[in-house]
């Protein structure tokens, strides 16, 4: 048994693109791939999960308990949505610290009035 047999429209829809210059085919295809990836990238910017958050801490050289201790520490603050690398590090410079020991101290549930208070002057 044969399925239908989808009309052959190239042509149809050719005709919008056939007088675009090879220049105006790649900005037409940006355009459209942009347009796409939009709805993702909002997504991606907007959400969070505590898996992604200790994976962020992981690549700025926290251990994995440690980054345990920010994450869980950050969901009760809710300031996950910050995310809980970039709390980290707006704390690391709000006290002149470095990175690593501003971590820990979260880690150890330290500071998290300041984290609430830098993230509300923000908004």
């Amino acid at each position: 048994m044969k399925g239908k047999e989808r009309s052959d429209d190239f042509a149809t829809r050719r005709e919008r693109l056939a007088t675009l210059s090879e220049p105006e085919l790649e900005a037409r295809f940006w355009e459209l791939a942009d347009r796409l990836t939009e709805p993702l990238a909002e997504l991606a910017r907007t959400h969070t999960t505590p898996a992604i958050e200790r994976s962020v801490l992981l690549r700025m050289g926290f251990s994995s308990m440690e980054a345990k201790g920010i994450v869980e520490h950050c969901v009760a603050a809710g300031l996950m949505g910050k995310g809980a690398g970039h709390v980290t590090l707006r704390l690391a410079r709000r006290w002149n610290a470095p990175l690593r020991e501003a971590g820990l101290r979260l880690a150890r549930g330290e500071g998290w009035d300041e984290a609430a208070t830098e993230f509300a002057a923000v908004h």
